[in-house]
This record gives C-alpha cells, sequence and structure tokens, in this order.
C-alpha cells in the first residue's frame, strides 16, 4: 500500500477538525464531540486493528506517520491511545467502546485522560478498561495516573513509544514555526535569522527535531509490544530533545512565544507534557543502564548493535 494513500487524507482530516481555535475551545471545557466523531467517521481509529477483526490491519511502523501528525497539530483528544487501544482490544477479543480511550501505565499524569470515556491499563495480552475517573492536575485535559488506581507498567513501553512520536511531530512543527519566524521578525534592520547567535540556535532546534523523529521510529519498529531497549531509546531521545526544541523556540520567539493567543504554545505545552508523561529521559535512561549491566559480558558495540 501507497502510505500518502492513508497520509494526505489523514493530514486534511486534522487539518479540517483541529485548528487553533478548536483546540482553544476543547482545551477550555468546550465540547469535544464533533472533532471525535469526525475521528470515528474516518476510519483511523482502526488502522492498527488486524484485517480479521475489521480494521486495517497496519503495522505501528505504518501507522507512525499517522501518529506523528496528532503531535504536529496539537489534537487535544487521546486519538493515538485510542489507535494503540483499540488494536490491543480487538487483539484480546475484548470490544472497544465508542469513545476516546487514555492509556494509563502509572508514570506521570496520563494525557488527556480528562477528555476520555475509558482508561486502559493491565498489559498487551490483557489489557483492563475502566471508566474514566477525573482529577485535576492543572495541564489541560491530563489527569494523576493514580487516580485511576490501576497497574499499568506493562504497557509503559507502547505508550512511550507513542508520546515519542507525538513529540517527533511536534517537534517538527516548532521547527518550522520558529525559522518562519526567525525569517520574518526583523531587528536592526534585518530579519533575527540572519544574526550568527540565532543562526546557531536554529541549527540545534532542526538537529534536536531530528534527533526526536530517529528516536522515535526506533522505537516503532518492533511492533504493539515493543522491545524494552527500542522503547527506552525512543522515549529517551524524544524526551531530551522535547526540552530543548521547546527552550530555543521560546529563546527565539521571545515575549509572543508565551502569549495565549498566539499557536507556540499550544505545541510546546503538549512537548513538556508529553515528555514527562509515561517516564521522562531520565527513567527511561535509567532502563537502558539497567540493560546494559544484564549484559556486562557483552562489549558495549554489540550491545548497542543489538539493542
Amino acid at each position: 500500500m501507497d502510505m500518502s494513500e492513508l497520509i494526505d487524507p489523514f493530514a486534511r482530516l486534522i487539518e479540517d477538525v483541529c485548528t487553533p481555535a478548536a483546540i482553544r475551545e476543547i482545551e477550555q471545557g468546550g465540547d469535544s464531540s464533533a472533532m471525535w466523531n469526525a475521528f470515528v467517521e474516518s476510519g483511523f481509529l482502526d488502522a492498527l486493528v488486524a484485517e480479521e477483526s475489521g480494521g486495517a490491519g497496519l503495522s505501528l511502523n505504518d501507522a507512525a506517520p499517522l501518529i506523528a501528525l496528532l503531535g504536529r497539530h496539537a489534537v487535544p483528544l487521546p486519538v493515538g491511545d485510542t489507535m494503540i487501544a483499540r488494536a490491543l482490544l480487538a487483539a484480546a477479543g475484548v470490544e472497544a467502546p465508542e469513545g476516546p480511550i487514555a492509556i494509563a501505565t502509572g508514570a506521570g499524569a496520563v494525557p488527556f485522560a480528562a477528555v476520555a470515556s475509558h482508561i486502559l491499563s493491565g498489559t498487551a495480552d490483557a489489557p483492563v478498561l475502566i471508566a474514566a475517573k477525573i482529577e485535576a492536575t492543572g495541564v489541560p485535559h491530563d489527569v494523576d495516573a493514580h487516580v485511576a488506581g490501576l497497574n499499568g507498567a506493562a504497557l509503559r513501553p507502547i505508550a512511550a513509544v507513542l508520546r515519542a512520536q507525538l513529540i517527533s511531530g511536534a517537534a517538527g512543527r516548532v521547527m518550522e514555526m520558529t525559522v518562519a519566524y526567525a525569517n520574518e521578525r526583523v531587528q536592526f534592520g534585518k530579519p533575527i535569522g540572519k544574526q550568527q547567535a540565532v543562526q546557531q540556535q536554529l541549527s540545534v532546534l532542526a538537529e534536536q527535531a531530528v534527533a526526536a523523529r530517529i528516536a522515535a521510529a526506533i522505537g516503532a519498529r518492533s511492533g504493539l509490544q515493543p522491545k524494552p531497549a527500542d522503547a527506552a531509546i525512543a522515549k529517551h531521545g524524544a524526551s531530551l530533545a522535547a526540552g530543548q526544541v521547546a527552550a530555543i523556540a521560546h529563546a527565539v520567539h521571545g515575549a509572543i512565544g508565551i502569549s495565549e493567543e498566539y499557536d507556540l504554545q499550544l505545541l510546546t505545552r503538549r512537548l513538556h507534557g508529553w515528555r514527562l508523561a509515561d517516564g521522562s529521559e531520565s527513567y527511561w535512561a535509567g532502563l537502558l543502564g539497567e540493560l546494559r549491566l544484564a549484559a556486562a559480558a557483552s562489549p558495549t558495540a554489540d550491545f548497542i548493535r543489538g539493542a
């Protein structure tokens, strides 16, 4: 299958229904049903469900560009979570609910759980689904993981890969916005993007955006039950990049970047939220260290190639 046949329609769908105004409305407590129904009617929620169960049968690697688009446009609903949840539920022979599903792994706040109808935890082979319970964290539409009282640690690797994909999409968009702003903002008679110091920062920003994309791709390669090392590399690399991308973008934009009416903050807030969700870079660095120590007899080069 030519993936552009899926990517292009999905991109148009998001651009049509997920405008900055729509994001703000939903984050402020507005009705999200119209946006959600658009995703339901598109059929993309079953992209990862096996064909014999009525889905498109895409691998996670194939669907990765779709998930990155959700991050690129800061979609304020757990669409990526639901795509993964529906695939896991179908494989386990459990009928998925109609509403949005958020994945809770017990590490940090659960992104978008406050606009989800259900929370998924348990394991990939035995997923557990309960009605969502809401307790605000101060981040729009996130809830504390402990509120659900569930054990979803076994889902942490796939959730981490999901957040890495979202980060990669958002980081690419933030880079584009920042470069465009630097080339348009004139100070002292020329665009600030012509200043050597700003150019150096933009080069680091571009480097980190690419690093996030590469890390996310490593995570997606082993499917819906990713290898621990793949998940660790993906989330560690993407989370590291998220912090630097957001910091440089705001440094280049200055005060306008944090203003409510400017769209940059819609993305950078999500970068920080996804960076911390399901284990930050420190958590996944620790896991990588444990894996390396467990293979102490192998040369480091072999460990890296094996990972």
